[in-house]
């Protein structure tokens, strides 16, 4: 390396150890004892993670439960024909999508707990609401309106997931609330299955208006809940202000800033950064991949398995297991990650290959009584799928510095998650019916692309990490030395590009 380039390095470190603007922030790690942040933590999961794993549960099984409902007579009772159904989850998308980046930017200005409170109490009602539509005109009017207010849900959470938590620690955490829709699956849907029961007994009974009742109410209490116990360390009253204090020094080491959502600065050098980043469009592209079979599946896996010679209640009752299987599925690989460094996107990778080849199993049977069980196991090995999806999610907290460009990043994330969303419904074409071949093979396909993507990106940002270790050898600063400097720029609000100190996780 040239004296120059050795001495600006050399300045940077200097002037970011100095810096009297983050200078008592630097000194916070070393004021408290690994029990007392241990205390800590295990106060945060006690209080957040119960409520984050209810509410996301909730969020993910409301807007899936159209799928539920086509079985049990909605598609009938409000006269929906052509693609009309797949117009339900598509046109929920497009709002979720179009007021995805100013819920994030009112969640960065205000306080975070407070709004996601009342966006959940608000989708409650609206969801409780498709009860009484009677056409396809005021479904999909409620539908778009339940996508308004659900959108904030999971960049929300992940931005707290970030304000609480160390780098290491978020996959785990995030995969715990990621968990619940499987989890809130097994209790969802045993309710729903009796209220399904009732229409065996009363055939004019219509039980999908009843499931339309049910999970609203339970949406609108979760929100109250949450009223009470949301948040970031600076908003929560459930910590004293000495533990505020150490619930900010545990995440110093991040490198990614701090928690002070009234922050209200837009940088456009760093919009600008993010534009340029590859790691920005990869990302994007990644979560359109992934979200076109979730789309497809969170519409028609109910059709689909009915297709198999499954009756409607049996397919709510088989979806117990999957469900089961995904929550230790999630619990294994939360801890496997949290113990093992540097293999997310491995993960995220060879996740996709049983989805891949359960697809493809699913086109290619016909839809016999002998092959019935063989493919709902072919639909049960796309579970994992989805690892990819919150795998990334979790990526943005711990890759991404600088509160612009975190913000930016979040939203290409679910924009991305969104148009994926949009598409996947609509290539189930009614025209394809019953069996959906091309809508299959396409999910397929998705899955084996996104795989290469996650390749593409993990070999980009182990790149940057050689270079890093190849400068910090260079020019001599040891370890210790480039996190105090990381730690120390992070609170200064640069990006993990402008921080030369930045280590991605992969």
């Amino acid at each position: 390396m040239k004296s120059s380039e050795k001495a600006k390095w050399e300045e940077v470190h200097i002037s970011s150890i100095s810096s009297d603007t983050t200078s008592e922030n630097r000194e916070l790690p070393s004021q408290y004892t690994d029990q007392e942040y241990k205390h800590l933590k295990r106060k945060v999961d006690k209080y957040l993670l119960p409520l984050m794993w209810f509410c996301h549960g909730l969020q993910q099984v409301d807007k899936a439960c159209v799928g539920t409902q086509a079985m049990f007579g909605l598609i009938e009772d409000t006269g929906l024909v052509g693609q009309q159904y797949a117009w339900l989850t598509t046109m929920f998308y497009i709002t979720y999508l179009c007021f995805e980046f100013p819920s994030i930017v009112l969640l960065q200005r205000y306080s975070m707990g407070r709004m996601l409170s009342l966006y959940i109490i608000f989708w409650g009602f609206i969801v409780l609401c498709i009860g009484f539509a009677q056409n396809f005109a005021q479904l999909v009017t409620l539908r778009a309106l339940q996508g308004v207010f659900e959108c904030s849900i999971s960049p929300g959470f992940l931005f707290i997931i970030g304000t609480w938590y160390t780098t290491r620690e978020h996959p785990s955490r995030a995969l715990v609330f990621q968990s619940g829709y499987a989890g809130m699956s097994i209790f969802t849907d045993s309710v729903m299955y009796g209220i399904g029961t009732v229409t065996d007994r009363n055939p004019d009974f219509q039980a999908w208006r009843y499931m339309s009742f049910f999970l609203g109410g339970l949406t609108v209490f979760a929100g109250l809940i949450c009223l009470l116990f949301l948040g970031t360390p600076s908003e929560v009253r459930w910590l004293s202000s000495d533990e505020k204090k150490i619930a900010t020094a545990r995440v110093l080491s991040n490198q990614t800033g701090h928690d002070r959502t009234g922050f209200k600065d837009w940088k456009w050098e760093q919009v600008m950064e993010c534009l340029v980043d590859p790691t920005f469009w990869l990302a994007a592209l990644n979560s359109v991949l992934g979200a076109i079979p979730n789309g497809a599946l969170t519409s028609f896996a109910g059709i689909l398995n009915t297709t198999f010679g499954f009756t409607n209640l049996q397919v709510l009752l088989l979806s117990i297991p999957k469900c089961i299987f995904a929550i230790l599925y999630f619990v294994a690989i939360g801890v496997l990650v949290s113990r093992k460094k540097n293999i997310r996107m491995w993960t995220m990778m060879l996740a996709n290959i049983p989805g891949v080849i359960g697809f493809l199993v699913i086109a290619i049977l016909p839809d016999e009584p002998q092959y019935k069980w063989t493919k709902w196991a072919a639909y049960f090995t796309t579970t994992p799928f989805i690892t990819a999806t919150f795998f990334a999610w979790s990526l943005v907290p711990s890759n991404i510095a600088g509160r612009t460009k975190k913000t930016m990043m979040s939203t290409a994330t679910f924009v991305g998650y969104c148009v994926g969303n949009m598409i996947g419904p609509q290539i189930f074409q009614a025209k394809d019916a019953p069996r959906y071949i091309p809508g299959i093979v396409a999910c397929a396909v998705c899955l084996a692309v996104q795989t290469i993507v996650v390749f593409i990106w993990r070999h980009l940002l182990v790149t940057r990490n050689r270079r890093l270790d190849q400068r910090m050898r260079e020019v001599g600063i040891t370890e210790e030395d480039r996190l105090k400097g990381g730690e120390e720029l992070g609170e200064q609000d640069c990006t993990d590009l402008q921080n030369p100190y930045f280590r991605y996780v992969t």
